[in-house]
């Protein structure tokens, strides 16, 4: 039977504790966590109790963690990583054709393409399962320090990620982003200076994603209003199909767009400057040593070589350049 104080220091506890320390908000941490503010409320005070320390403090309405608690955070990342590199160490002696792996997705990322993978891999490793999770950027670095995900298919560069110690990255494509349109006048252009475009109304990305977050910043630097956006959506698909049907400008990325063929009286432009972001798996360090997840990536890089729309990006990028 479970002592009080092992019970208390259980993965579930010192989970309710990471997060509450990254929100810094019970309302926000316990939404996450998907528990109700007095239950996490409870546990907090339990392992308060247990260390016999306050861990947070509040400074009028807002939260902070007390010297007792910035020692019990970097003890609990400590915890962590140990429980990680043992996991991945026990997993680098595993079959390269057995196990499971676990990929988070950006929700913005076009995923046909590792859809299609995924089917072929089946047919050739059958004793691999691959789970695919659609997720926001916050998600998928808090499942990849949780060790809770193998790969996160993902854009870089990455600025709300300052350390990037515990990770590695392999490119997949290097990617920029399109203007679409649906005006003839413009037709002839190949590339377009933000301060050349009509005011018309926008299809675009959430506010929190990060290609929405690339076209504010580039507006901003070229020193010119973001346009009016009328409609949102999370995948590239849901804005073409809306741009198309409406008339509406959007901004997609080039390896996604490709993919689909042309389109009556539609037409791209590079944008003046380009925004230009790559796509790519990051996983912790080490990761790509387990044999699946090596044997994964190397399968993934010989398969996209084997794609049409791959070499007709490439040549899009080479006449852009030009």
């Amino acid at each position: 039977m479970k002592s009080k104080q092992e019970s208390i220091f259980s993965s579930k506890t010192l989970t309710y504790f990471l997060q509450l320390s990254e929100t810094m908000n019970y309302t926000q941490a316990a939404q996450i966590l998907g528990i109700t503010q007095p239950a996490l409320t409870q546990q907090i005070k339990k392992l308060e109790r247990t260390v016999g320390a306050r861990l947070f403090y509040s400074v009028g309405k807002k939260l902070r963690l007390t010297d007792a608690g910035y020692t019990m955070l970097d003890a609990t990342h400590k915890i962590y990583d140990i429980l990680n590199d043992a996991a991945d160490e026990i997993q680098q002696s595993t079959s390269a054709t057995q196990g499971d792996i676990k990929i988070g997705i950006l929700a913005s990322v076009e995923d046909s393409v590792f859809e299609d993978f995924a089917i072929q891999s089946y047919r050739e490793n059958p004793d691999v399962k691959i789970s695919f999770h659609m997720l926001t950027r916050k998600e998928i670095w808090d499942r990849l320090e949780n060790n809770q995900i193998d790969l996160a298919i993902m854009y870089l560069p990455d600025e709300s990620i300052k350390n990037w110690k515990p990770y590695e990255s392999k490119r997949i494509i290097s990617d920029d982003l399109l203007f679409i349109h649906h005006d003839e006048s413009l037709s002839k252009k190949k590339r377009i200076k933000f301060a050349d475009l009509p005011n018309k109304p926008w299809a675009t990305y959430p506010n929190n994603y990060y290609l929405n977050h690339m076209m504010r910043e580039s507006f901003k630097n070229a020193m010119v209003d973001m346009p009016t956006s009328v409609a949102q959506f999370t995948t590239p698909l849901q804005l073409l199909r809306f741009s198309k049907q409406t008339g509406a400008y959007t901004a997609l990325p080039n390896s996604f767009y490709v993919g689909q063929g042309d389109f009556p009286n539609t037409w791209t432009a590079r944008f003046e400057p380009n925004i230009r972001f790559e796509l790519a798996f990051v996983f912790r360090s080490g990761k790509d040593k387990i044999p699946r997840i090596g044997h994964f990536l190397a399968q993934f890089d010989q398969y996209l070589k084997t794609k049409d729309y791959l070499s007709r990006l490439q040549e899009i990028q080479a006449e852009n350049k030009e």
